[in-house]
């Protein structure tokens, strides 16, 4: 499996160098690692457009980021540039180049065996089969990542289902891959168009978070940038948090929560059982450690509501201290609520299937 890490985007076009070196020194202190960089809308001839780009991108790589260069075919004759010779994109000082738009598979393909080691990333964002015929000219996959779009205009990212069917066609060649998130924030992108540059729709107005969980959880991308400019510190903080590699939900706890109680939730690595039910999601392990520690019930008298947490009380036998997760509503006094799972994290329930690890730590 690929390291997962994540990134940031900048704008030199409509932003100061100055601003964009304190954003990279900001995410730098929260482990962000990469930058998608937009070149599609440059200005000015070639070698003043290199030098512009040429200052912040070394400045990134002197702190550690690689560097994406998003290019169009347009951008190619703008500044004279030749596909067979990408010496522009490696002088600037970029890791790889991203292109906006399709060729015909074979260019992709030489493209990929570049003489400078430039990683060619390809748009992630169309169902059909392009990566198949680029795969087909024996194109060289190491250097072949995947980047999905991101949709200025409310209303037009992907749909759910169509993204995982796009990056599932990637991910089927071990490819890596990346999707944007959307700072709620940042005002800076590409266009004069900015409602949040999200890849998927229904992530457009969630926390940061929340979003970046949403994609990781899919299982099918691997790096996740901020699509717009600039994020604020508590929003590349709340990423630098997000577990990149399992669920880890955040509780709300019950003011009566006991310690026992505290430990369950947020000390096991969780798993739901393998035989699962519709009405819960069982983490049995906890009865079996903290099988000799009591539990006197409390907040155990109410009708139980998806997302609530629940931990089996004293008057549960065998099943005390087992904590599950409400997906359906019921009622039940031989367990306790300690809390509920944050409102904007409850849709991620969904991906909790049966033996799937899970982490809960507490809001």
């Amino acid at each position: 499996m690929t390291m997962r890490s994540l990134g940031l985007s900048i704008y030199p076009d409509h932003s100061s160098f100055e601003d964009n070196a304190k954003y990279l020194e900001l995410g730098h202190k929260y482990g962000f690692s990469r930058i998608f960089m937009s070149m599609l809308e440059v200005q000015g001839s070639p070698a003043e457009t290199q030098a512009k780009y040429k200052k912040i991108i070394e400045y990134g790589n002197k702190l550690g980021y690689q560097t994406f260069l998003d290019v169009s075919p347009q951008l190619f004759d703008q500044l004279s540039i030749d596909y067979s010779d990408l010496k522009f994109f490696a002088e600037a000082g970029a890791a790889g180049i991203r292109l906006d738009q399709a060729f015909d598979g074979a260019t992709e393909a030489m493209l990929s065996y570049n003489s400078y080691g430039l990683i060619i990333e390809l748009n992630m964002s169309n169902n059909v089969d392009y990566l198949n015929n680029i795969i087909s000219y024996q194109a060289n996959t190491p250097f072949i990542y995947g980047c999905h779009n991101f949709y200025p205009q409310r209303g037009t990212a992907l749909p759910y289902d169509f993204f995982i069917e796009c990056s599932k066609r990637f991910k089927k060649f071990g490819i890596h891959t990346a999707a944007f998130v959307s700072s709620q924030v940042g005002k800076i992108g590409p266009w004069n168009v900015e409602d949040g540059l999200p890849t998927l729709e229904q992530d457009r107005d969630l926390p940061i978070d929340v979003q970046a969980m949403h994609l990781f959880a899919s299982g099918l991308i691997d790096d996740v940038i901020i699509g717009n400019a600039y994020a604020s510190e508590e929003e590349l903080k709340a990423l630098s948090q997000v577990n990149r590699y399992q669920l880890m939900l955040h509780v709300d706890y019950v003011k009566q929560i006991s310690n026992i109680e505290k430990t369950i939730v947020e000390k096991p690595q969780h798993f739901r059982r393998g035989d699962m039910n519709e009405i819960v999601i069982r983490s049995t392990m906890p009865r079996v450690t903290y099988k000799d520690i009591p539990n006197p019930p409390h907040d155990n008298s109410e009708e139980f509501q998806r997302g609530d947490v629940l931990i089996g009380n004293d008057n549960f036998g065998i099943y005390k201290n087992e904590l599950q997760i409400v997906l359906k509503p019921h009622k039940e006094p031989r367990k306790n609520k300690i809390g509920s799972i944050a409102k904007d994290e409850l849709f991620l329930l969904d991906f909790i299937k049966p033996w799937t690890k899970f982490k809960l730590t507490s809001k």
